[in-house]
């Protein structure tokens, strides 16, 4: 087996255990508040989240180099953590998805005044056409939009800011730092604010919200697999097959079906974002290390992230100490 396809592979299956993740999280949201179920997941995160920090042995404080950057990051994360997780509780699985998977197209216009991309007519053209696609999934006009569709759109921006900030701060800082502070900060606001939405758990819904974070976590260490096997212009594109997943589980579970325009929508999404994939994955494409490099899913701080992990053991895709393949 070629390590494309090894990689491909394990991506896809990173997905499938994501899509169960947002399931659970899905049936989870019928009884509790997303404060909730964020604050546990982080909660029950932290021992998987230990372990991996301490393969840090770098010297150094956990004080961000650059404070307002990271600050601003970390903010993003933590809108992303909970507007996915309300989205997923009130929308249907494939419209949801369909809507964060306008990220990409975000990152590659803030790419522009964070990182100094020069985007070109091309793919400039990929976002417009895109972003047109967001458009007709929502259908504003024809359909009610809810606090669930602006909270998915909510975590795309999100998703895209803490995204891009990884790629400008990301070589300064400690990977230790970047994984953590998100962490922290879901922990710390939303144990804040549990005080005024908890409703007591008993066991077997504590049991689902730790298998939330454990399948998150088994899901970001897939991915980071595949991102070692593969090369990231075959990985990345895995992501989308979450629409198949979302179509099947939620015809299964919560009695959903993809409508014409949301499938129609999310073709055109899906089509955009890998364009800009392929485009990013030139190396003449672009003057600076394309953003998408590792890119997997929305960002809430709440699992591992392909991108500082692969710093952290010297195996970043953009580092030059990682082996050819």
């Amino acid at each position: 087996m070629s390590p494309n396809v090894k990689g491909a592979l394990l991506a896809l299956l990173a997905f499938a255990v994501f899509a169960t993740h947002d399931v659970f999280v899905k049936v989870l949201g019928a009884n509790y508040s997303p404060i909730q179920i964020v604050f546990f997941s982080v909660l029950f995160s932290f021992p998987l989240a230990t372990v991996v920090l301490m393969r840090d042995a770098k010297p150094g404080t956990l004080l961000p180099r650059h404070p307002w950057w990271m600050a601003l990051r970390t903010v993003a994360a933590v809108t992303t953590a909970i507007s996915a997780f309300y989205a997923f509780t009130v929308l249907p699985l494939a419209q949801t998805y369909a809507i964060l998977f306008a990220a990409p197209l975000l990152i590659t216009i803030l790419a522009i005044p964070v990182l100094g991309e020069k985007v070109r007519l091309r793919r400039w053209l990929a976002v417009i056409v895109g972003l047109s696609g967001v458009l007709v999934v929502l259908r504003p006009g024809s359909t009610d939009l809810t606090l669930g569709h602006a909270a998915a759109l909510a975590a795309a921006v999100g998703s895209a800011v803490a995204s891009v900030i990884v790629r400008r701060i990301g070589a300064d800082e400690r990977p230790v730092v970047i994984l953590l502070y998100p962490m922290m900060a879901n922990f710390v606001l939303m144990g804040g604010a549990l005080y005024f939405v908890y409703e007591p758990m008993p066991i077997e819904d504590l049991g689902l919200v730790a298998l939330v974070a454990a399948g998150a976590w088994i899901a970001g260490r897939c991915i980071i697999s595949a991102y070692q096997e593969g090369e990231a212009a075959i990985i990345a594109p895995m992501q989308y097959s979450q629409i198949i997943w979302a179509a099947l589980f939620g015809a299964l579970f919560f009695e959903e079906s993809i409508d014409a325009m949301t499938l129609f929508g999310a073709a055109i999404i899906i089509a955009s974002g890998l364009y800009i994939v392929l485009r990013e994955s030139r190396a003449d494409d672009t003057s600076t290390t394309p953003v998408l490099r590792t890119r997997s899913r929305h960002e809430t701080g709440t699992y591992l992230r392909p991108g500082p992990f692969l710093r952290l053991i010297g195996r970043h895709p953009d580092s030059p100490e990682r082996p050819e393949k």
